[in-house]
């Protein structure tokens, strides 16, 4: 870490993507008040993330990152949560299952508020808006005074960070997770699915291992491990005075931690090597992500590795690779090559999401196809496999609803149902069937 870097240093440097505060005052005073409160997460959380990390950069772990694209404020409810957790630890299961290699899970929750925009105005007809940043800066709906920036809302955007972690630390420690029921994980319209009734034999197959280790003398009213699972949190630090404030010293180490998730990342349109973004990572102690798009050089990618990991400390690193089903395969091989060459412990995950999202010519509404996401994902499992490394994870936006945002799947959504049921407040997201589909196919790449 820069022993000259403080919470704030990156206000030395330019800072993309960030929102126009109409009263500085305001703002100011919100991010002090924001300073006194309590964190959100822990160091100890934070460092066993890192500790897990550490071998997935080794080949003896997997890392399932997901969640939704951007959280709502108006969609909170335990429900929801509870819905969308029970498809990553679908997941997580599918893929321990079949492969062996335990899963580290990651949630896009409990602070996946804000999103960065390819522009900062938005068309509504003949209309033009400020664009949508996500419910931390201003709302969604198309009128000039909805997107005027507010920074009351990163108050509400931290009480319902910490109402979401309450519950999912609830759920993952008080039972919810208990292998012994795989079963009630399944909601109503995935079971009903062919992708629900494989799952449903995996439960099965999972439950009578469960009953021949306690027919064999097993206790397992005192593994811990069947019972509760670790589940960390992770959103983009895209907001940096939102960050800055939770960030804070740990006594025992010296060290800084940004306490707003447990693991956090820099997307494509902010990895500058100069800006604020990566110098504000820079300095904090917590595992990083960085996005890699197609247009990353291998000075560029280098550069980011020295920044961010210059002591090479396994599991500090994640580059999450986001390329584009047609460029991966050509694009990425010159890159691990670099890194491998450099010496730099890196977790290579894959974004197959966002490098393949289109507009609907019928609807307009931006959505991805499900075969192209595979197409991406297999394109990044042959060039690990071609080079001899490992393919360390994936990151991918789910909901654990009904939705129909993504195209096609083994239960196929048409481009004339996308209008069904688009929740979104940005972009398509696979809904549970898809999810557990893609688990399996995953899975399949890695055996």
């Amino acid at each position: 870490m820069q022993t000259n870097w403080n919470p704030t240093s990156w206000k030395e440097f330019p800072a993309l993507q960030q929102p126009e505060w109409p009263d500085v005052g305001e703002s100011e005073a919100i991010l002090k008040e924001l300073a006194t409160y309590p964190p959100l997460v822990f160091v100890n959380e934070i460092k066993s993330l890192q500790s897990a990390l550490a071998l997935a950069t080794q080949g003896k772990a997997f890392l399932l990152q997901a969640g939704d694209c951007a959280e709502s404020f108006l969609d909170h409810s335990a429900q929801t949560i509870q819905h969308k957790l029970k498809v990553i630890l679908q997941m997580a299961v599918v893929l321990t299952y079949s492969t062996g290699v335990p899963v580290i899970k990651v949630g896009r929750i409990a602070g996946q508020y804000a999103k960065p925009r390819s522009s900062p105005i938005e068309k509504y007809g003949d209309l033009e808006l400020p664009s949508f940043r996500g419910h931390i800066v201003n709302s969604e709906q198309p009128d000039f005074n909805s997107r005027i920036p507010d920074p009351s809302r990163m108050i509400q955007a931290y009480n319902q960070s910490g109402s979401s972690l309450n519950l999912i630390r609830s759920l993952t420690k008080g039972g919810f997770a208990d292998l012994s029921k795989v079963h009630t994980w399944n909601q109503e319209f995935v079971s009903s699915s062919a992708e629900g009734q494989r799952y449903e034999t995996v439960a099965f197959e999972i439950e009578r291992a469960l009953r021949f280790m306690a027919a064999c003398g097993i206790n397992l009213s005192k593994e811990r491990v069947l019972q509760q699972v670790n589940f960390w949190t992770s959103h983009e630090a895209l907001l940096l005075g939102y960050e800055s404030a939770l960030t804070r010293r740990d006594p025992a180490s010296g060290k800084w931690f940004d306490l707003s998730a447990h693991t956090l990342w820099i997307g494509e349109r902010t990895r500058d090597l100069n800006g604020a973004h990566l110098e504000f990572a820079s300095g904090i102690s917590n595992p990083l992500g960085c996005k890699i798009g197609p247009a990353t050089t291998r000075n560029e990618v280098l550069g980011i590795c020295e920044k961010l990991n210059p002591d090479r400390i396994p599991g500090r690193l994640t580059l999450i690779t986001r390329m584009g089903a047609d460029k991966i395969t050509d694009l990425l091989p010159p890159l691990v090559q670099a890194v491998r060459e450099e010496g730099h412990p890196v977790l290579w995950t894959s974004d197959p999401m966002h490098g393949n999202t289109f507009s609907s010519s019928g609807s307009g509404l931006k959505t991805r196809r499900f075969g192209v996401i595979l197409k991406e994902l297999k394109g990044f499992f042959e060039v690990h496999k071609d080079l001899g490394t490992w393919p360390g994870g994936v990151h991918i936006e789910l909901t654990g609803e009904n939705v129909t945002e993504c195209l096609g799947g083994a239960e196929e959504v048409f481009e004339h149902e996308l209008d069904l049921n688009y929740s979104t407040i940005c972009d398509p997201r696979l809904n549970g069937r898809q999810s557990l589909d893609l688990a399996y196919q995953v899975a399949e790449m890695l055996i």
